[in-house]
Parts: C-alpha cells; sequence; structure tokens
C-alpha cells in the first residue's frame, strides 16, 4: 500500500486542464529518490483563482484521505474481532476435544442442533399425522399454518447451522412455542372432555376428587398479540363451568407493568392459536393483572384505587364499582416479583373469589367470597400465609392453593386452605416454568387447566386431582325396642334382614 503523501503527489501530477486550457502541473519523471521522497516540480500561474481551486482540491483529497484512514483503522477492528472470535472458538473446541477427543464435531453438528433437528423431526411427523386424521371441527388451516412455521424454523436451524452456532439459544424459543402449540392441538382435537385433563373424568365444575395432585408441563402457544415488551398481563377461559363456553381472554399490561388499557376476545381455540376473528376492546382504568372472566363479565382492580370494578364483555361497558371493604392498594402488599397485584380476582366451581391484604391482616392473604353480580363479600377468610412472599395463587373448588418461587425454572405449590372447613395444609407439588416470572394465574374450571402468563408468553398446565376412595356403605345396626338383652343364638332359617 502506498503512503498517503505518494498518492497525494501522484493525485496532483495528473494533468488538470482548467478553463483557458491552462497546464497546471508538469509530468516529471523520477518522482521517488533513494530515500522514498516524492519530488516533483510544479508550475503554477500567477492565478489567485487557479491558486484557490488548487487548495480547495487539495483540501478534498486530504479528507478524503481521512475518511479512508478511519474505514481502514475501522476495518482492522473488525478483523481483529473475527480473529478474537475464532480463537474463542478454536480454544472451545479444544477443550471440548480434550475432555472427550471423540465428541468434538464442528459447530454446525453440536449436540444441541442434533437435538433441535430431532425436535424438528418428530414435530413434522406429528403435524403429518394430525393431517392424516383429520382436523377438529374441520379446522385445518391451524395445521396448514404450523406446518409452515416448522418448516421455516427448520430452514432457519440449518442456516444457522451453517453460520453462528450461538444462536441456537434463540431458536430454542421458538422449537418450544411450536411444539407446545402442536401439543396443544392435539388434545384440543378430540372433543371428550376426559382427554383434554389428566385423570378420570369429570364434568365441567366438578369437585368429586381429594384435592391437587400434580401439574403438567407448561404449554407454551405464542407470545402475546402485543409483542415481547408486553410482559406483565393475564389471560385464559372464562372461569365460570360450563361445557359449552369457549372465550378466550388476553390482557397484556402496558411495560410499565400496571396499566391494564387494552385486551383481545376470541370465541375458539383455533382463532387463538391463529390470531384471527378477534374483537379488541380498550380499557384504560385497569390496575394490574389480577384480573379474571366469569360469566362473560371481566373482573380487576380499578386504577389507584382498591375499588372492584365489573365490565360486560359483550359491549366493553363498566357496569359496577365497588370499594373493597380494608384492602390496601397502591402496590402495599403485592406478591413476590409481580408489582401492582393489591386485588387478585379468581373463579372456580364455587364462585367468585377476591384475593388481597390488608392492614389488620399485617399483609397476610385474604380470601372473600364476592356475589357476581353486587360484588358484596359474602363470606372471608384470613390465612397465614403473608402475600408478598407468594409468587401468586389461585382458586380450585374452593381451595385457594399458594405458589412460591424455587428457582427461574420452578415454582411449588406448597399451601392449600380449604374454604369449606378452614383447614391449612402444606404441600409439595413442582411447577416447572418457561420463564422467570409468572404474573397472571388463572383456573378454568371448565378444562381443570391453569393459564399463565409467563413473561410475555400465553402458557397453560393441565392439573390432576386426586380420586376420591368409596367405600362400602355399612349396613346400619338392627334397632331393637324395649329393654336390652343379650342376643340370643339364630338359626341360619330364621335369620332375616334388617
Amino acid at each position: 500500500m502506498q503512503p498517503v503523501s505518494a498518492l497525494l503527489a501522484t493525485l496532483l501530477l495528473l494533468p488538470l486542464v482548467l478553463p483557458g486550457e491552462i497546464q497546471l502541473v508538469r509530468t516529471v519523471s523520477n518522482l521517488v529518490n533513494e530515500s522514498g521522497i516524492c519530488q516533483c516540480v510544479v508550475h503554477l500561474p500567477n492565478n489567485s483563482i487557479l491558486l484557490q481551486q488548487l487548495e480547495k482540491l487539495q483540501s478534498t483529497v486530504q479528507e478524503l484521505f481521512g475518511k479512508y484512514e478511519q474505514e481502514r483503522s475501522r476495518a482492522s477492528e473488525y478483523v481483529q474481532a473475527i480473529d478474537d472470535n475464532s480463537n474463542q472458538a478454536l480454544e472451545m473446541g479444544s477443550m471440548s476435544e480434550s475432555r472427550n477427543p471423540r465428541a468434538f464435531v464442528p459447530s454446525f453438528e453440536t449436540s444441541a442442533f442434533n437435538l433441535l433437528s430431532l425436535e424438528f423431526e418428530r414435530m413434522q411427523e406429528l403435524a403429518t399425522q394430525l393431517m392424516a386424521e383429520g382436523g377438529v371441527n374441520g379446522s385445518t388451516d391451524l395445521l396448514h399454518q404450523l406446518q409452515e412455521q416448522v418448516t421455516y424454523a427448520s430452514l432457519t436451524l440449518r442456516l444457522l447451522g451453517d453460520t453462528e452456532w450461538r444462536s441456537s439459544g434463540a431458536l430454542q424459543w421458538e422449537v418450544d412455542v411450536l411444539k407446545g402449540r402442536l401439543r396443544a392441538w392435539e388434545r384440543e382435537r378430540e372433543h371428550d372432555p376426559a382427554s383434554r385433563y389428566s385423570g378420570a373424568h369429570r364434568p365441567p365444575g366438578s369437585c368429586a376428587h381429594g384435592g391437587l395432585q400434580k401439574v403438567s408441563s407448561p404449554l407454551v402457544l405464542q407470545l402475546n398479540w402485543r409483542g415481547l415488551f408486553y410482559k406483565a398481563g393475564a389471560w385464559g377461559r372464562d372461569s365460570a363451568p360450563s361445557s359449552t363456553s369457549s372465550l378466550y381472554w388476553v390482557a397484556p399490561l402496558r411495560p410499565d407493568g400496571r396499566n391494564f388499557d387494552y385486551y383481545w376476545l376470541q370465541k375458539s381455540f383455533d382463532d387463538l392459536m391463529l390470531l384471527k376473528n378477534y374483537e379488541e376492546w380498550k380499557m384504560g382504568y385497569g390496575d394490574g393483572s389480577g384480573n379474571t372472566v366469569y360469566k362473560n363479565f371481566m373482573y380487576f382492580n380499578y386504577y389507584g384505587t382498591s375499588d372492584m370494578a365489573k365490565v360486560d364483555l359483550s359491549s366493553n361497558t363498566l357496569v359496577l364499582r365497588r370499594p373493597l371493604p380494608g384492602a390496601t392498594h397502591g402496590n402495599r402488599f403485592s406478591y413476590a416479583g409481580v408489582s401492582w397485584k393489591d386485588l387478585d380476582f379468581a373463579g372456580d366451581e364455587k364462585g367468585l373469589w377476591v384475593l388481597y391484604a390488608t392492614e389488620q391482616s399485617k399483609g397476610n392473604l385474604v380470601v372473600s367470597l364476592l356475589n357476581a353480580s353486587t360484588l358484596e363479600v359474602e363470606e372471608t377468610w384470613h390465612t397465614s400465609q403473608y402475600k408478598p412472599g407468594l409468587s401468586g395463587p389461585f382458586m380450585a373448588c374452593g381451595v385457594l392453593y399458594a405458589l412460591r418461587s424455587l428457582s427461574t425454572r420452578q415454582e411449588e405449590i406448597f399451601y392449600a386452605f380449604d374454604t369449606s372447613t378452614g383447614k391449612e395444609t402444606h404441600l409439595s407439588i413442582l411447577l416447572d416454568k418457561m420463564l422467570e416470572t409468572l404474573h397472571g394465574i388463572n383456573y378454568c374450571s371448565s378444562d381443570h387447566k391453569l393459564y399463565a402468563y409467563n413473561d410475555g408468553f400465553l402458557v397453560n398446565h393441565d392439573l390432576t386431582f386426586s380420586t376420591l376412595e368409596h367405600k362400602p356403605p355399612r349396613l346400619p345396626a338392627p334397632r331393637r325396642s324395649g329393654v336390652l338383652s343379650p342376643p340370643k343364638p339364630v338359626k341360619p332359617n330364621e335369620h332375616s334382614r334388617p
């Protein structure tokens, strides 16, 4: 590469023809001496205008060379960065090879990519099988779209394998979401309620069981409709017992994690998965992610107050607003890791509930059964659990189940309070999660599922309840009248049933 001075001299020696055909520079041979210094002879006329033009030209050339040096320096930095990355990759490969010389393979053939490829193959097989068996109510559009997404993600995987293997973590999310959607659709394809949740068949609204036994692994359906920045919110189905209602609602909060302003309503699972046939409503005065839907009404905390609010979903009309006596607000006693959740509404087989804390309870969780029509408190129970120490609760068959966080990937349902008996029970039921925080948790009595809003993603879990052990009824003892006397032996032919 020539020095800048040599390049500048070369440019100056080019024939420059200005108006008037005046040649300013004469070509001179042997420009560079033995020391590498450029020498040249320039004949300039005594013309101030031409001198100004030449100075301007020289200034422009120097500016161009300055930009050239800047770009060359930046390119050198890029080359150095690439070399550093290559060295790191070689070091990682050397470490892996030193631990297990036979296990080292190129980055696009690592175990992470092999596992992802295997997952895609299984999903493609599942999608093909479901297509062969037919869709739910003829809804084959969902499967076609899912197949296209699987194919696209598979192509992305191959491209990543040829470029940057570190991006496999981001792709893993896409795999989990697609896999969850396929599994969810597979379960919904049969309309038998027994196929929608684990355990024995129980009709919607039935509490003929012995309590919660276990929780399934999470099914990640999709990201909420407003995007990744809307990490807080809630979603679910109408929690009132119903065998026919299939209303789904999704209510992300604003990025501040407090203000509830918009929500979507969709009338079928297919519409939810395909993000179509939705109704978008503006709320504007909701506070926190403690809202729920019960009998086609949405219940939530009115913004900046301890008031309960009720909105008719058929018209998005606020039909009732009522204060909750003694309840704290303003983020006074919210859950651990979840802000602005002062009033937490829940619906189950027994009715509509609100979970909150008061100054009198010293922050411990309080459970109240509400009249769904008037929002009057019908009955109240006090628990021994400090509300900010919980990551969230839910109600099922009149039993409060409380969760606490064990790690960024696991929760524990550790406490139960039965409102019918007033008894507390300590449990240890693990609940896996995809991301760190569960914001809104809603139970649906129609399908016995938990609907969790997990850092912006819509996730659900199947709940398994223990089966009641039925013992044969004992025959009542025969009644005797008069004075009791010792029993007399009875002959076989004289025996009669009581």
